[in-house]
This record gives structure tokens, C-alpha cells and sequence, in this order.
């Protein structure tokens, strides 16, 4: 399957493939490379072995351990707490004994070796010709992926085996001479996962029909062997749970991020769920094979396993988060005409297989049928939907490119990172800019979160300490209001109403209003905000690492009046309705005004009507009045807010230049004048 005339790849050694000696940036590259997947590999062994035994391995330790499944009298599946085939299982006996010995140490460093192996395969098997660089860098990109993706994270952390079918297939498809050995490998991959003898009809369709007719052989001697070693064990598998419905959970359970767990979620049940679900399974297969095989003629046969892959993980009864390795393959994939779009299909797969789904999608309920099933919907939009580019495309190499602004002399030519915040005037893709904003957003209120140790309770004192601080030097400084505002606007019901409204409603509905009006009409400088704005918040959480402080409302020998969260039970270390949820001692700098002075002044800058810039310098007066008046913050947190984000414009003009209409302005003046040729 792996043949130079369909795929492009000669035989040849890892890593080999690109003529020239690489650069001694590119090699310094490729060492920091290999030392941050050397980092992740500490970092894993370290984060299973330096966890209690009953938290660590527990499916190995369920499967092999002193009292495990494999030792006991009895059936596999008594416990359900058994997964694998029965042929798993007679593969898996012979290592009780030494697995009783070492239990830990040599499955997790046995596992990390897998990973580095598969890693190695798949940068092996990028369809040529590929260049210099990627030649020299992909393999610890790939392996680092491995490293930092769910599947082989719940793979180290449980002890299973899900590695081991991925690889086999792999080293059938491109590490093996012969059909017969591709086929006898990807066949011992099925008998450990059944779903993957959708590989056989790939091999059939694409002209390798004795590594199918392997596949398929193998496959039933290795499961014939196994109802003859335990035919009751067999039975109970293949018929009582239909080919591991049942087994390590629920069907409907979370983790199943198969089609048959998606349809029980939505309610159905019954016959009825039997049949779409294998009405819906047979229309993927076909639609997924289909795609493989032009991908297959197309010279990109990684991606073509990848598809058949992502399938697999569609039609199977059961995939548990350590099955989904597939869809992390299909990041080889290319989509988009543009070179702005073509970002979007491997940021998405990356970001989706590395962070949890709470990241990827706020908590919802109208939301909940996306964040439930992100992982299925992405094998399915792989093997069915995303329109992969073929090799014979002219946009495959060469992208519609991005056009940018002219370069300026005032940018600092120097700075490393200059040459990646070039002004682009084109409108950035959609869906990548809303994937960044939300996984930003959300490591943003994590790292927040984090700052005073994970709970409010962890950083009252400190907190508190630094309040008095802030309050003595307001008192020097004779601009100690908030008290008196405090209890005059308590005193004004429909005052107070309006500034609890404005302080609760406006923080997040007008940022986000302007950078929507701005990508819609004024894609240059959206970017140009956006970033401000970015940087501006990563100041901010600094400020809130280094500082926590407690705002007025949280001051309880002060005598505030917390009026947009009511009363708060300070006998309790973590009080109030909202402090149990976010670090309600960020409160230096103040991103409540900062972000509305964002707003303020891009839209003085940008806003062509006078009563349109005026309205906007009167949402940070407001927003100011709003979060002294309630009790939410100290003056002088509102002055941290307009430091950072005076910040956050002022590095933004030092990295990326002045902004793209004032560049283009100044681009004639800049230009000599021709003069006149006298004889």
C-alpha cells in the first residue's frame, strides 16, 4: 500500500526525504523541537507514576492486576470493566505475571515508545515531495501532538491498549513490503478493534485485494482463536453485548463519542435507534471510503487512512475517548483555496483532540447537543464533509495569498515576532478568529481562576491586605469616593437599577458588538483592535497573579453595599453567589473599565459621525461610575485598567506599525517624487 507510484514515497529512512543540509536555524528549530517532546514525556511519566496506585493504570489494573479480570475464574465481561475483544484478552493474559512485577513503569514507558513509533510513521508518510523543513520537522511536531492529545493522555493515564491497533495500521499501510504482511497487520488491528475492517474494502477498492483478502483472513483465524480459547467469554462479546455495547459504561455515556452514543443522547431508543443508527453508520462508511479512495489516487494515503479511520470511530457501537487517535491523523488534511482559511481545518482537529470541550463551547444548554458530541462531529466532518484539496489542485501549494499593508519604517525590524504581525487588510476567517476568541476566553478565566490557588478562600488574606493598601493610598491621594458613591446611589432606586444593569449587561455585549462591526466592515482594523484588546488582557492577568485585591463589596469592615450580588456570608471562606465560580479577587487592574476604554477609544478613532465618537467616551465615564458606584472596585482599579490597555495599543503599534489606513495615508509622502529629465 505504501508504493512509490500511488503515494509519492520512495524507501527510505526516517526523516530522509528532503535533499540539502538544513540551516543552523532550522537545526537549532529542530533541537528545541525534540526537547519540548522530551519535556511532554517527562512530564507524562511523571503525572501517572507520581499518582497513587488506586488513581493510576486503573484499567490495567483492572484488567492484569493481582486481582484483575484476566486472573480470575469466570467470564471476561462479568465486571463489564473489560473493553478489549476476546482476543484483547488472550493476547493480554500471558502478561499478568510480569505486569504483577511492574506494574506502572513498564506499560507507561512501553506506551510513550508506541507513541514516538507512530509519530515516526506519520511524518514518514506525508505525501512528497515535502520540503527542507518540514522533512526536518515533522516528526517531533507529530510526536509532540501525540503527546499532548486526549486519546494518548487517557491512554497513559488508564493503561489501555489504543495505541496498539493505530500503529498496526499504520505500519501495514506504510512500513511493510508485501501485501500479505500489510494485510496480516491491519487484520490483527481488527481483531483488536472490529471497526477497522473498514479497511479491507479501502485495500479491495484501491487494488491491494490480497491485503484485503489478508485483512479479512486474519482477522476471522485471530477471532476463530479466541471463541476456541473462550467461547463462552466470545459469545457474551460478539452476541450479549454486540460487539462491546455495554462494557466500561453507559452507551449513552459522554465518552461515547460514537453515532450509536450521539442517538441515544438525543432520546432515541429502542429498534427504531437500531435502525438509523445503522442506516446513518452504512451512508458514512460508503461516503468515507469513497473519499478515502480518491485521496488514496490522489498520492495522500495518510489522509486516506485517516478518513477510513475517522469513520471507524463513527460506525463503532462504542469509542471511548482513548479510540479517537483517527481524528488527530487527519490534521494532514488541506482545506481552504485562500491562505487565510487554510489554518482553520488543523487549529480546529489540534484544539479539539488537546483541550476539553468546556474550552471549545461555553456550558449552554442550547449548546449542549455541539459540546456533547465535538468529537464525533469531527470524525464525521472528516470522513464525510471537509472538502479536502487534491494534490492536483493549483491551490494545494500555493493559496490565494493574504494581502497586506505596505510596510513602515516606524516598526521595529528587530523583534523576532514582527515578521508574523504584518498588517493584513483581508478579513481574517471566521470560524478560526471565534475558535481563538473562545479558547483565549477560556484560559483566560482559568488562569484567573488560578491565581489565588484555585479558590477565593486561598487568597482572602492577601487580598484583603492589599485592599486596606489601595484604600490608604486613595485616602493620601484625597480620591477616596467610593464610599459616599456607594451610599448615595443605594439611596436612588432607579439610579442604582440602571448602574447594576450597566455593570452586569455591557461588559461583554459592547467589546464584542465593536469587534463584530469591525470584522464586518473594517477587517484591518479589527485586527488591529483584536489585538490591542488580546494584549491588553494577558497584562491584566498578570496584574492579577501578582496582585490579588479584594474590591469594596468584599471589605467587610467597610461598610459597602453590594448591589448587584446582595449579601454576602463572609462567615463562609467562599461566599457570595458568584465567588464559588470566578477569582472575585481580580480586581487590579479593572478589565470592566479597561475594556470599555478599548471600546472608547476605537471607536473615537474609527467612527465617522461626532455623536457615534461621543458616545463612545461616555461608556467608560459610565462603566467607571457603574463599577465604583456598586462596590465592585476601587478607583485606582479603573487607572490599572487604562495602564493596560494604553499598553496594549502602545505594543501593538511597536510590533505591527501604525494602523493600515494610517499607513496607507502616509504611503505617498513616503514615496520619492520623479523629477523631469533635462537635456
Amino acid at each position: 500500500m505504501a508504493n512509490a507510484e500511488r503515494s509519492g514515497r520512495p524507501a527510505e529512512a526516517f526523516g530522509a526525504t528532503a535533499v540539502g543540509r538544513p540551516g543552523a536555524r532550522l537545526r537549532m528549530a529542530c533541537l528545541a523541537l525534540w526537547l519540548v517532546v522530551a519535556a511532554l514525556a517527562a512530564r507524562q511519566v511523571a503525572a501517572v507514576l507520581g499518582s497513587p496506585r488506586g488513581e493510576r493504570l486503573t484499567d490495567l489494573e483492572t484488567w492484569v492486576g493481582p486481582n484483575g479480570v484476566l486472573h480470575v475464574a469466570g467470564s471476561l465481561y462479568d465486571s463489564t470493566r473489560f473493553t478489549g475483544t476476546p482476543f484483547g484478552g488472550l493476547v493480554l493474559k500471558p502478561l499478568t505475571r510480569s505486569a504483577e512485577e511492574a506494574l506502572g513503569w513498564g506499560w507507561t514507558f512501553g506506551t510513550l515508545l508506541l507513541v514516538v513509533a507512530l509519530g515516526l510513521i506519520a511524518a514518514r508518510a506525508l505525501p512528497q515531495p515535502i520540503g527542507r523543513r518540514t522533512a526536518l520537522l515533522a516528526a517531533p511536531v507529530a510526536i509532540g501532538l501525540l503527546m499532548l492529545s486526549l486519546p494518548v493522555r487517557n491512554t497513559l493515564w488508564l493503561g489501555q491498549t489504543s495505541i496498539i491497533p493505530v500503529l498496526l495500521v499504520l505500519l501495514g499501510c506504510f512500513a511493510t513490503h508485501g501485501q500479505r504482511t500489510s494485510g496480516l497487520l491491519i487484520g490483527v488491528a481488527a481483531a483488536l478493534q472490529p471497526t477497522l475492517l473498514l479497511f479491507t474494502p479501502l485495500l479491495w477498492c484501491t487494488g491491494r485485494r490480497r491485503a484485503a483478502l489478508a485483512t479479512g483472513a486474519t482477522f476471522a483465524a485471530c477471532t476463530g482463536l479466541a471463541w476456541a480459547a473462550m467461547p463462552h467469554d466470545s459469545h457474551r462479546y460478539w452476541v450479549h453485548h454486540m460487539a462491546g455495547v455495554g462494557l466500561g459504561g453507559r452507551a449513552d455515556d459522554l465518552a461515547n463519542q460514537s453515532l450509536h452514543g450521539a442517538l441515544l443522547r438525543l432520546g432515541l431508543n429502542g429498534p427504531l435507534e437500531v435502525a438509523l443508527f445503522l442506516t446513518l453508520g452504512a451512508a458514512v462508511a460508503v461516503l468515507a471510503l469513497r473519499r478515502a479512495v480518491r485521496c488514496f489516487d490522489g498520492g495522500q494515503l495518510l489522509l486516506a487512512v485517516a478518513i477510513t479511520g475517522c469513520a471507524a470511530i463513527v460506525v463503532s457501537p462504542t469509542a471511548w475517548q482513548h479510540q479517537l487517535l483517527w481524528v488527530l491523523l487527519a490534521v494532514v488534511g488541506r482545506a481552504g483555496r485562500r491562505a487565510s482559511d487554510r489554518y482553520v481545518w488543523p487549529v480546529t482537529v489540534i484544539l479539539v483532540m488537546t483541550l476539553p470541550t468546556r474550552m471549545m463551547l461555553p456550558e449552554m444548554r442550547s449548546l449542549d447537543p455541539l459540546r456533547t458530541n465535538l468529537v464525533l462531529l469531527a470524525a464525521l466532518a472528516a470522513a464525510t464533509a471537509v472538502p479536502f484539496l487534491s494534490r492536483t489542485s493549483p491551490h494545494y501549494r500555493s493559496p490565494l495569498p493574504t494581502e497586506y499593508a505596505p510596510a513602515v519604517p516606524a516598526r521595529f525590524r528587530r523583534i523576532p515576532l514582527v515578521p508574523f504581525l504584518r498588517r493584513v487588510l483581508t478579513r481574517p476567517n471566521l470560524l478560526l478568529e471565534l475558535l481563538l476568541i473562545r479558547v483565549t476566553y477560556a484560559a483566560y478565566s482559568q488562569v484567573r481562576l488560578a491565581a489565588t490557588g484555585g479558590s477565593i478562600s486561598a487568597g482572602r488574606a492577601e487580598a484583603e491586605e492589599n485592599g486596606r493598601q489601595v484604600l490608604g493610598l486613595e485616602r493620601a491621594l484625597h480620591i477616596d469616593i467610593e464610599h459616599w458613591a456607594n451610599h448615595t446611589v443605594v439611596k436612588i432606586d432607579r439610579l442604582r437599577d440602571f448602574l447594576d444593569f450597566y455593570y452586569e449587561s455591557l461588559h461583554f455585549i459592547v467589546p464584542l458588538a465593536v469587534l463584530a462591526v469591525l470584522y464586518w466592515r473594517r477587517p484591518a482594523d479589527y485586527r488591529w483592535a483584536r489585538s490591542a484588546l488580546g494584549i491588553a488582557t494577558l497584562l491584566a492577568l498578570v496584574g492579577f497573579w501578582l496582585y490579588p485585591l479584594a474590591p469594596p463589596r468584599l471589605m467587610p469592615a467597610l461598610g459597602y453595599i453590594d448591589t448587584v450580588h446582595g449579601v454576602q456570608d463572609f462567615s463562609q471562606p467562599d461566599y457570595g453567589t458568584l465567588t464559588s465560580l470566578t477569582n472575585q479577587y481580580a480586581a487590579m487592574p479593572s478589565l470592566h473599565f479597561g475594556w470599555s476604554l478599548w471600546c472608547g477609544i476605537v471607536i473615537a478613532v474609527l467612527a465617522r459621525r461626532w455623536w457615534i465618537k461621543a458616545l463612545g467616551l461616555l461608556h467608560p465615564l459610565l462603566t467607571a461610575s457603574s463599577i465604583v458606584a456598586t462596590g465592585n472596585h476601587w478607583l485606582l482599579d479603573a487607572a490599572g485598567g487604562a495602564v493596560v490597555v494604553g499598553a496594549g495599543f502602545a505594543l501593538t503599534h511597536l510590533l505591527s506599525g501604525p494602523r493600515a489606513a494610517t499607513a496607507a495615508a502616509a504611503e505617498p509622502e513616503r514615496k520619492p517624487t520623479r523629477k523631469p529629465l533635462h537635456s
